[in-house]
């Protein structure tokens, strides 16, 4: 049962040391996230089934060629079948990592009286800082978690007045981070540029370069939940970033939805889990996967983890498929946008016959699917029939995709991918409505 709270308190840890047994109804979530959830220390056990590729790094920049092409080769295939993987021998050390790790877990030590000195205004639009998830997501719950989200490279777009003082060594160790992961970025950006047949600075070119990909770390604290099964502590989703590195305490909470099912991630010591992004997803036209992920809670420990989403800038550079990328086998799966809209479009959905269009190859989260899929339609012929009777003539269609386009034909061609992407909207969602929800993150 469903605590009656009156006033739940602003942030999430405080409702967890207060004593409740049950949480309150803001953090339960729909139904139809909820079934199969378990115990998620008993799913990190599990090793039957699909497991998340272990990458090891170390020759990734061989001067043996066999042996170089190799890792390059591993890489990229987990990237195009999984689209996250636990990164060994990344070549970041076990010694600056703890640090990262103690700088922040220090400061979601203090009390949060202290933490609240450096506490975030959503509602102005002000991100960076202390804060907490606001009830703004599809089906308007909260989610099981508060966090710290700040800008870390390059050094001169960073607010340092807003990065905790407290521990003294949280802003060199996490500075030495950012520039370390940044030199990571790099590598992994070549090795999957070349995999595309590609220049290898091709990719990290698109997404900014040196200059203009933003780094930003946001640190998530999961506290204990007394009710782990009715939670989550992020929903799930995709990252809507090129590359996501990731940091945690060894307390399991990532899944990923996987062939149908949801995957509990083990934890792999003295790795990095990465997430292939949608940007990336989007410039290989879907060769690279950006996958579905959510993160769960637990009863008995808390959680941290540190994600540092490489970002390309908001209105500089147009996302879209990479011309390499498209044949006429291949048509282009994603339609143009800058990294603002295609943040706008995840967010706050468009109409519903953009979201249906647009749904299987921007990869929207599980909730969002079932949200839209009962607005969009009942079933398969009413989709048909509503699709039919909103579309515009031809010429609108060739005004509509010209910016994709240099002929009326490939407009054409365009259009039908998206209209069949648009029937598979249904397909997709009733098989997720009918998996069992075993999701983390």
């Amino acid at each position: 049962m469903v605590s009656e709270v009156v006033s739940t308190p602003s942030r999430v840890e405080t409702l967890a040391k207060s004593g409740i047994q049950a949480i309150p109804k803001e953090y339960v979530r729909p139904q139809e996230e909820l079934n199969g959830i378990g115990n998620i220390f008993e799913e990190e056990k599990k090793d039957e089934g699909p497991q998340v590729p272990t990458i090891n790094l170390k020759e990734i920049d061989s001067e043996d060629k066999e042996i170089r092409e190799k890792c390059h080769q591993e890489l990229k295939k987990a990237a195009m079948e999984w689209g996250v993987m636990h990164l060994v021998n990344h070549g970041i050390s076990d010694e600056l990592i703890d640090r990262v790790k103690v700088a922040g877990g220090t400061f979601f030590d203090l009390p949060v009286e202290e933490k609240e000195k450096y506490a975030n205004d959503q509602a102005s639009g002000n991100v960076q800082g202390y804060g907490s998830k606001l009830a703004n997501s599809a089906c308007g719950q909260l989610e099981w978690e508060d966090y710290f989200f700040h800008c870390v490279f390059p050094e001169d777009k960073r607010n340092l007045v807003i990065w905790p003082k407290t521990p003294a060594d949280y802003i060199p160790a996490t500075s030495e981070y950012a520039k370390q992961i940044r030199n990571l970025a790099t590598k992994i950006f070549a090795v999957l540029s070349i995999g595309l047949g590609l220049g290898e600075g091709r990719l990290e070119k698109e997404v900014g370069g040196m200059e203009d990909l933003l780094l930003q770390m946001k640190i998530n604290y999961y506290p204990k939940c007394p009710q782990p099964e009715l939670a989550l502590g992020v929903e799930a989703h995709t990252d809507v970033s090129a590359l996501t590195f990731i940091l945690h305490n060894m307390v399991p909470g990532l899944q990923l939805f996987y062939e149908g099912k949801w995957v509990t991630a083990k934890c792999v010591p003295n790795s990095i889990i990465m997430h292939i992004g949608d940007t990336i997803e989007i410039l290989s036209n879907g060769k690279y996967k950006s996958i579905l992920h959510r993160g769960v809670v637990n009863k008995e420990k808390v959680r941290i983890s540190w994600a540092i989403f490489c970002e390309p800038p908001k209105e500089k550079i147009i996302l879209k498929p990479l011309s390499e990328t498209v044949t006429e086998a291949e048509p282009p799966r994603f339609p143009p946008r800058t990294f603002a809209q295609h943040m706008a479009q995840k967010l706050f959905k468009k109409d519903h016959h953009d979201a249906a269009a647009e749904h299987k190859v921007l990869k929207k989260d599980y909730w969002d699917i079932v949200a839209e899929h009962k607005v969009l339609k009942e079933d398969d012929q009413d989709s048909a029939a509503e699709q039919k009777a909103s579309k515009k003539d031809d010429r609108d269609i060739v005004a509509e995709h010209k910016v994709l386009k240099e002929d009326e034909k490939d407009v054409v061609a365009e259009h039908k991918v998206f209209k069949k992407d648009d029937q598979d909207v249904v397909a997709e969602h009733k098989v997720l409505k009918d998996v069992p929800a075993e999701e983390s993150k």
